[in-house]
C-alpha cells in the first residue's frame, strides 16, 4: 500500500449539519493494538465525540471503538479518552480559537493514511436553526436541478 493512499473508516456527517467548519487539521491518534484491529474492521463511531485541550494535550472524548471480537481479557474500553498527536503550535492555535472566539473542536473523519490512523479535526461554529433549514432547502434545489438536467439529457 502506498504512503499516500487514504481509506476512510468513519465520517461525522452530523458535524457538517450542525456546524460551520472554519478550519481543518490532521492529527495522529494514540491507540492500542486491539483498537487498531477494531478500526480496521470498521467498528468505530465519531457521532457524539468532541475534542478538549487539557494540560497542553488534545484529547478526544466519547469516540466509540467497539471491543475487538478476537481480543482477550486485555481488550480496550470502548469510550476511553484518547490522546491526539499534534504539534505544540497547532495545539496553541486551537486553544486560542476555542477560548476567545467561542468556537469548538470536533472530529470530522477517521481514516488510514498508508498504515497510520489519522483523524481530521475541525474548528467549528454552531449553526442556528434557520441556517440548517437554509442548507436543507439549498440541497433540495440542487437535487431537483440535477434531476431536471438528467431528464433533459435523456430526452
Amino acid at each position: 500500500m502506498a504512503k499516500d493512499t487514504i481509506k476512510i473508516i468513519s465520517q461525522n456527517k452530523k458535524a457538517y449539519h450542525d456546524y460551520f467548519i472554519l478550519e481543518t487539521y490532521e492529527a495522529g491518534i494514540v491507540l492500542t493494538g486491539t483498537e487498531v484491529k477494531a478500526i480496521r474492521a470498521g467498528r468505530c463511531n465519531l457521532k457524539d465525540s468532541f475534542i478538549k485541550i487539557e494540560d497542553s494535550e488534545a484529547i478526544i472524548k466519547n469516540m466509540h471503538i467497539s471491543p475487538y471480537e478476537q481480543g482477550n481479557i486485555f481488550n480496550h474500553d470502548p469510550l476511553q479518552d484518547r490522546k491526539l498527536l499534534l504539534h505544540k503550535s497547532e495545539i496553541n492555535k486551537l486553544l486560542g480559537s476555542v477560548t476567545t472566539d467561542g468556537l469548538t473542536i470536533i472530529p470530522l473523519k477517521l481514516y488510514f493514511k498508508g498504515s497510520l490512523v489519522k483523524l481530521a479535526i475541525g474548528i467549528a461554529k454552531g449553526k442556528k436553526l434557520y441556517d440548517k433549514r437554509h442548507d436543507i432547502a439549498k440541497k433540495d434545489q440542487q437535487r431537483e436541478a440535477a434531476k431536471d438536467f438528467k431528464l433533459k439529457l435523456q430526452a
